[in-house]
């Protein structure tokens, strides 16, 4: 059981770290192919929505995964 912990918890890490590399540095998505560039706040749509949703819930899927892997011997 505690090996499939561990892989499960590598693979969301990997997921987590490429969902975050993905979304950039406050430029967005829609920038990195030429998009925007004037805009002061611009609010997330689409496949930056989604990254983002899916960024925060794997990231609490790992701490949770992190927590069980504790507690299992």
């Amino acid at each position: 059981m505690k090996n499939v912990l561990l892989i499960a918890n590598i693979i969301l890490s990997i997921l987590v770290v490429v969902l975050i590399l993905i979304q950039g540095r406050g430029a967005g998505l829609g920038s990195a192919w030429g998009g925007g560039g004037g805009e002061m706040f611009q609010t997330r749509r689409g496949i930056e929505k989604i990254t983002l949703r899916l960024t925060v819930l794997f990231i609490v899927l790992f701490f949770l995964v992190s927590i069980i892997n504790l507690f299992v011997k």
